[in-house]
């Protein structure tokens, strides 16, 4: 008698478990939330995985074993939805893996009492969190969006859960050899091995391998020669490369698509896989020299929302090659390789943002340190060299020796204030104490008392209900970084600083400046060589807030920086929309 935790239903619930696992660490790491207690709830539930994992491989698991799944789950996303805040919590719908975990190994009912135990811990848990009647509404509708992804896993799912009787053992055989149970072998193992790495050329190798294995009706069989497939991605030009590809010649490796015709464009712009027999007729297939013997192709788009990466082909002489069955095993391992190369690129996301913080953060040090030199250093090796002076006209010229005094005086209160300053601007306490406005207020009160700089404030404070503190940081520090260009480089007798609401959804922040002005085009063509980075920054802050940063300048009329702030998800699409990005 075969255990049912070591069926395929088995192996592809630890499989979802490891995926889960992932897609949490992702999340959290993205929101800034991967604190030390998340990262022992989610080392907790990977130990009992591996536990589960093991005992499925040496048939040992029992039917007490899958309700300890169930309860482990259930008490790792409540323990997540609490520590991570309630309803707004980057880690919230964690609370699916026990109800997942019930549909598989239990009957849809079972699946119900757990959705409803999640639905009412939530609604307790976020009570608890902030005691208001507005969150009722919240939580009752999070509850019965529970309640309706639990009935349909349910219904989707009871063929999955038949594994659970006891069947003798040539049933078990005959189940592992048939269509159903090869399905979910290939889904198990796909996810197995494309969770196992981040790296995007293996996560593409790696779909595209288990993707042709998966077409074999017997797994013992030796893999079909004729059998052809390739993955297909967009480059930054918007063209189609091959990223990987099985039996294609040299010169069909090296070619470039454009994905404006043909077979290739309908699935790009549909989104929905494509059977073609007539690939002779084809203007782009007929291109792919190892194509031209296939009578069937089939196209999968790699594609998520509004996003598309690519396509998934395959091609195969015979006419009848692609079965219903074999279509829908490619669409199941189509649909988990494009989850595959989301994570993989969100994990590259993370590597790259690692790498950007870092040089800021080493161009921060090198930009306090030649202001320290460039200022305070000198100033106190000057304040040094005039104490001297002041001790040897001492006892030569004692009213000398006092207008030195008074001298040095002056010049040790300015040095004082320049490093005030200084630890303003690496340190705001007072933006994180009492906001933008008495941030920007401050910033331009020291301005005047250090530099007589004279920076003037027009804030819209109506709008920073719709701004998060986060968001409010970076805009701090693009004005600042904007205020500090114009008075080192402008000379300008005035600095204007402006945030005001453009239209809907879309703030406007406007630095000005009455200076000297510069030529734009002459300054971008030679950037690369200079040593500043003041514009790279100013680009870097405003990526942050996804925004759009322009600049208008001409030499004897000053400068005027402009940043469009979209406060809404809406306002950002149409905001890059209109600009031509993304």
């Amino acid at each position: 008698m075969r255990n049912s935790a070591s069926s395929p239903t088995g192996w592809f619930v630890v499989s979802v478990r490891w995926l889960t696992i992932l897609g949490l660490t992702v999340s959290l790491s993205l929101h800034g939330s991967l604190g030390s207690a998340p990262i022992l709830l989610l080392l907790g539930l990977a130990a009992w995985n591996i536990a589960m994992t093991l005992m499925a491989g040496a048939n040992r698991c029992r039917p007490p074993h899958r309700r300890m799944s169930v309860v482990l789950d259930l008490a790792v996303a409540l323990a997540l939805f609490w520590q991570q805040g309630g309803f707004s919590s980057p880690a919230y719908w964690a609370g699916l893996l026990p109800i997942f975990t019930a549909v598989v190994s239990f009957q849809i009912g079972s699946a119900l009492i757990v959705a409803i135990l999640v639905s009412l811990a939530k609604v307790g848990l976020a009570w608890l969190l902030m005691p208001s009647l507005l969150e009722l509404p919240v939580a009752g509708m999070a509850a019965i969006v529970l309640l309706i992804i639990a009935l349909l896993l349910g219904f989707l799912g009871r063929g999955l859960a038949k594994d659970r009787t006891p069947v003798q053992p040539e049933t078990s055989e005959k189940v592992e050899k048939g269509v159903e149970g090869e399905r979910l072998r290939a889904i198990s193992t796909l996810i197995s091995t494309l969770t196992a790495t981040l790296n995007y050329q293996r996560v593409i190798d790696s779909a595209l391998d288990l993707s042709l294995s998966a077409l074999n009706s017997d797994p013992n069989a030796q893999p079909d020669d004729r059998l052809i497939g390739a993955v297909l991605l967009f480059s930054k030009e918007e063209t189609l490369k091959i990223a990987s590809a099985r039996r294609f010649t040299p010169a069909d490796l090296s070619i470039i698509l454009p994905g404006a015709e043909g077979a290739f464009a309908k699935t790009i712009e549909d989104g929905h896989p494509l059977l073609v027999t007539n690939v002779a007729e084809d203007p782009e297939l007929n291109r792919i020299v190892a194509l031209r013997v296939c009578s069937q192709v089939y196209c999968f788009p790699l594609r998520s929302g509004f996003s598309v990466y690519g396509l998934l082909v395959f091609g195969h002489p015979d006419a009848n090659y692609f079965t219903p069955d074999r279509m829908e095993v490619l669409d199941i391992l189509g649909q988990q390789t494009v989850i595959a190369i989301q994570n993989a690129r969100l994990y590259q996301d993370l590597a790259n943002e690692r790498d950007r913080i870092i040089e800021a953060q080493e161009e921060a040090r090198k930009k306090l340190a030649r202001d320290l030199h460039d200022g305070p250093t000198q100033s106190v090796s000057a304040i040094a060299m005039r104490v001297n002076l002041a001790q040897r006209t001492m006892v030569k010229d004692p009213k000398a020796a006092y207008e030195e005094l008074s001298r040095i005086e002056d010049l040790a209160r300015r040095t004082t204030k320049e490093i005030r300053h200084m630890l303003f601007t690496l340190r705001p306490l007072t933006l994180e104490t009492q906001g933008l406005v008495a941030a920007l207020q401050a910033m331009a009160g020291k301005m005047k008392e250090t530099y007589s700089q004279n920076v003037l404030i027009n804030i819209d404070e109506g709008l920073l209900d719709q701004l998060e503190l986060s968001k409010q940081g970076v805009i701090f520090y693009i004005v600042e970084e904007a205020v500090n260009n114009a008075r080192k480089h402008a000379k300008a007798a005035h600095i204007g600083v402006r945030l005001r609401s453009l239209e809907e959804g879309l703030a406007l922040l406007e630095i000005l400046d009455d200076g000297v002005g510069f030529d734009m085009e002459a300054v971008n063509r030679t950037y690369d060589n200079r040593g500043s980075l003041g514009m790279v920054n100013l680009r870097e802050r405003t990526e942050l807030v996804n925004g759009l940063l322009h600049i208008q300048s001409a030499p004897g009329k000053g400068t005027r920086v402009q940043v469009f702030i979209p406060l809404t998800e809406e306002a950002a699409d149409r905001l890059h929309h209109a600009a031509g990005i993304g």
